[in-house]
C-alpha cells in the first residue's frame, strides 16, 4: 500500500512546468483550429465548394491543414477581422444615432426651447404653441 502512494513531492517542479505548458500549448492549439474553421464559413468570396474542401483538409489532418490554412490564407485572415470589426463599429454606431436620435433629446429641445422663445415674444398663441409642442415630442 505504501509503495502506490504518490505524494506531491515525488512530482518534480520541472514536471509540473511542463505539464502545465503542454495544457497551454493544447488550449492554444484548440484555439487556432477553432479560429481557422470560423474564418472558413466567415469568407463570403469562397465557394461552399472550397470551404468544404478546407474544412476536411482541417479536420482530416488537423496539424498540417492548419499550418497549410494559416501559410495560404493567414494574411487574409486578418484583413477579414478587420473588416468585421469596422462593420460592427459602423452597425454600433448606427444603432446609437438612430436610438439617441428617436428620443428626440438635443434636437427636440432645441426646438422646444425656440417654441417657448416664440411664445414668450408673442408670436405663437397657446393653440399653436401646444400643437407645435405635440407635434415635436410625437
Amino acid at each position: 500500500m505504501a509503495g502506490d502512494l504518490v505524494l506531491a513531492y515525488d512530482y518534480p517542479v520541472l514536471g509540473a512546468f511542463w505539464t502545465v505548458m503542454w495544457i497551454f500549448l493544447w488550449i492554444m492549439w484548440l484555439m487556432l483550429l477553432f479560429r481557422v474553421i470560423i474564418d472558413l464559413f466567415r469568407d463570403h468570396e469562397m465557394n461552399g465548394w472550397a470551404k468544404t474542401g478546407w474544412l476536411l483538409f482541417v479536420l482530416i489532418i488537423p496539424f498540417l491543414g492548419v499550418l497549410v490554412y494559416v501559410l495560404v490564407r493567414g494574411k487574409d485572415m486578418g484583413k477579414r477581422d478587420v473588416r468585421q470589426a469596422q462593420e460592427q463599429q459602423a452597425a454600433m454606431d448606427d444603432y446609437i444615432r438612430e436610438t439617441a436620435g428617436a428620443g428626440g433629446t438635443k434636437g427636440g429641445a432645441d426646438e422646444l426651447a425656440k417654441l417657448s422663445e416664440l411664445k414668450a415674444r408673442g408670436d405663437l398663441s397657446e393653440a399653436e404653441f401646444q400643437a407645435a409642442k405635440e407635434k415635436i415630442l410625437h
